[in-house]
C-alpha cells in the first residue's frame, strides 16, 4: 500500500473572511505537516494531526498574498485554530477513509469527533490526483472563529484540498 507523509502528499485548507471589519482580515491557507495518506486499490486512507496544521499566509482572491500577515499573527491565528476553533486537546485528528474513481471521491470524515460523509470530484495532472472539498464547520460541531465582537469572522464554508503523487517513488 503507497503511504505518503505529508511532505509528499498534501492537505490545504482555505477558510474565507466575513463581517463589517472583513476589510481587516485575511483568507488564510492553512497545510497540514503531520499525518499521512495510503492508497490501495481504489482505498483512500487519510489521517491529519490537528496540532500539525500551519499558517503557510494570507490570501487575496483565491492568489497567495506574499507578506499579507505580519509575523506575529501567524502564532496568533495558530493558537486560536489549535484551542478555540479546533480544540485539539480534545479532537487530535482528522480521518478521512474512503474510495477513489477516476472522476470522484467520497466517503467518511472524522473532523471534531463527528462523522460525515463527504465528496470531491477528481482532478489528476501528470503526476498528482487531486480533490477539493467544500465543508461546513458547522456541520463537525465546530462553530467558525469570531472576533471583534462578531464584527470580524471565518466564513463557516471552507475548502480542503488534497494532492497525492500518483506513484509512489
Amino acid at each position: 500500500m503507497p503511504r505518503f507523509d505529508l511532505q509528499r502528499a498534501e492537505v490545504t485548507v482555505l477558510t474565507f473572511k466575513e463581517g463589517l471589519l472583513s476589510a481587516m482580515g485575511h483568507d488564510l491557507k492553512l497545510r497540514a505537516t503531520r499525518g499521512f495518506v495510503s492508497v490501495e486499490g481504489d482505498a483512500v486512507d487519510v489521517e491529519v494531526q490537528v496540532d500539525g496544521l500551519e499558517v503557510v499566509g494570507a490570501m487575496k482572491d483565491g492568489k497567495d498574498l506574499p507578506d499579507g500577515l505580519p509575523s506575529f499573527a501567524f502564532a496568533e491565528i495558530r493558537k486560536n485554530l489549535q484551542k478555540d476553533v479546533l480544540e485539539a486537546k480534545r479532537f487530535p485528528t482528522v480521518h478521512f477513509r474512503g474510495t477513489a474513481s477516476a472522476t470522484q471521491v467520497q466517503g467518511s470524515l472524522t473532523l471534531h469527533g463527528v462523522t460525515r460523509n463527504v465528496s470531491a470530484a477528481r482532478h489528476d495532472d501528470a503526476t498528482h490526483a487531486s480533490a477539493e472539498f467544500q465543508l461546513d464547520q458547522r456541520d463537525f460541531g465546530i462553530t467558525p472563529f469570531s472576533g471583534m465582537l462578531g464584527a470580524l469572522k471565518v466564513k463557516p464554508s471552507i475548502v480542503v484540498r488534497a494532492r497525492v503523487p500518483l506513484t509512489p517513488s
